[in-house]
């Protein structure tokens, strides 16, 4: 049974070709259908390494809105649309160029609730732990670890989003797709179809730019 490339908050391009035994993935192979075309989050990454300014506010806001969009996704694919739309009204705000002073309450707000709810840590803590050898650095823990890491991310670029001064090297938001997309056949092996899109979810790669298949299973 294949999962994705269509499937709603599902990564674009990408799909799980799994093996079931019920609804239990016995065995998982992935494959990246890329499109070629550059990475929006990465950007400002481009636009610096050619020699462009961007100031450390405009790369702090893309960060903001990368991982604010993977936020939304994750939530919505948790059933918690509320939440989702509370984190996507946020990230649109931020690429529409809200200041700081106008997104950081309605964040704090938000994150305070995620972080007091005790069903989304009952449904992703211990849940496929990523080992801190792996080589996609921000995915290692479990997926709790993971939504928490991109909320205490947003906590902390905040407050940087309106800054001018000049940024001559940016980091994108998200790890490389290779290093995640290569995770994925151990990771989706051995638990159910639900849980299997919590991990990816979680995961989130970026695989605009991918256009390769990665074995597994």
């Amino acid at each position: 049974m294949p999962l994705g490339p269509l499937l709603p908050d599902w990564p674009a391009g990408l799909i799980a070709h799994t093996t079931l035994q019920g609804d239990v993935i016995q065995a998982a192979r992935v494959q990246v259908l890329g499109s070629g075309e550059p990475s929006y989050w990465e950007e400002s990454v481009r636009w610096a390494a050619a020699g462009h300014p961007i100031t450390s506010g405009a790369a702090a806001r893309v960060r903001v809105a990368g991982y604010l969009d993977s936020l939304t996704r994750f939530l919505a694919v948790t059933g918690w649309p509320d939440a989702a739309g509370r984190a996507r009204w946020l990230r649109d705000d931020a690429l529409a160029g809200a200041s700081a002073d106008a997104l950081g309450p309605r964040f704090r707000r938000a994150a305070r609730q995620l972080r007091r709810s005790r069903t989304l840590r009952w449904l992703t803590t211990g849940l496929d732990i990523v080992p801190g050898d792996a080589a996609a650095i921000r995915a290692r823990g479990d997926v709790a670890t993971r939504w928490s890491g991109w909320l205490a991310a947003v906590e902390q670029l905040l407050p940087e989003i309106d800054r001018t001064d000049q940024l001559p090297v940016v980091d994108p938001p998200r790890d490389p797709p290779d290093a995640v997309v290569g995770l994925l056949p151990e990771l989706l092996t051995g638990v159910e179809l639900a849980t299997a899109r919590l991990i990816v979810a979680s995961l989130d790669p970026d695989l605009a730019a991918t256009a390769a298949a990665v074995p597994g299973g």
